[in-house]
């Protein structure tokens, strides 16, 4: 039986990937675990435990937006998915490229 996904799972999961991604363990790693506001630096020492974060300095918006693409584009109603082999599914997507770029400009 059919049950989509729901948007606090889509939220743990976009979290998750966030956490685990190369872009926040680069930041980490670049400001050598250390807040660059106040200098705190990130310990693990039993009794001085002190945990840092990676703050996103352009906003990211609302994550409820975030989510509802993410349902609406990628996690959309099985009627709009097709099941197809690598070279159909290439040539699909190639052909949509194409129609995209083809479309008349806005500007």
């Amino acid at each position: 039986m059919y049950r989509p996904t729901n948007k606090s799972f889509i939220s743990r999961y976009v979290h998750s990937l966030w956490l685990r991604s190369p872009e926040r363990t680069e930041a980490l790693k670049r400001d050598k675990y250390t807040c660059q506001i106040c200098g705190v630096k990130a310990s693990k020492k039993k009794g001085s435990e002190q945990k840092v974060q990676v703050h996103h300095k352009r906003s990211i918006g609302n994550m409820d937006e975030i989510v509802k693409v993410i349902k609406e584009q990628l996690l959309c109603e099985p009627d709009f998915l097709i099941t197809l082999c690598p070279t159909c599914h290439k040539q699909e997507d190639d052909k949509r490229y194409l129609e995209t770029m083809n479309e008349p400009s806005t500007n």
